[in-house]
């Protein structure tokens, strides 16, 4: 799994810019905590901001600006272990057939 690639992971114009509003949204934010010390305005302030900056990422997705294909479902347990398993045979198969190799050679090298 940790192999798979993703051409768009993260990597999208509606992605980047609720992540870049959001650092900017909370970084004013707590400036505003530290000068003014109203805590509960500035939060309220923030919260407000970044559904804001949600929904505008929302709506640049749907502008056609965010993820193209929806994200793939992960595997069942069953269906993990199955796959793994099978890995493990290939794997092993392939490890039985560098040692018949490997024997073939040695016995072809001694005569």
């Amino acid at each position: 799994m940790a192999d798979e690639h993703h051409e768009d992971h993260g990597n999208t114009v509606a992605a980047w810019f609720l992540t870049l509003s959001w650092i900017v949204v909370w970084t004013a934010a707590g400036l505003a905590i530290m000068f003014d010390e109203n805590v509960v305005q500035w939060t309220a302030v923030g919260l407000g901001a970044s559904i804001l900056c949600a929904a505008v990422a929302g709506l640049l997705k749907k502008a056609g600006m965010g993820r193209k294909h929806p994200r793939p479902t992960p595997l069942t347990r069953e269906a993990w272990e199955a796959l793994r398993a099978e890995r493990a045979d290939a794997a092993g198969a392939q490890d039985r057939a560098k040692t018949e190799a490997g024997e073939e050679q040695e016995t072809a090298a001694a005569h």
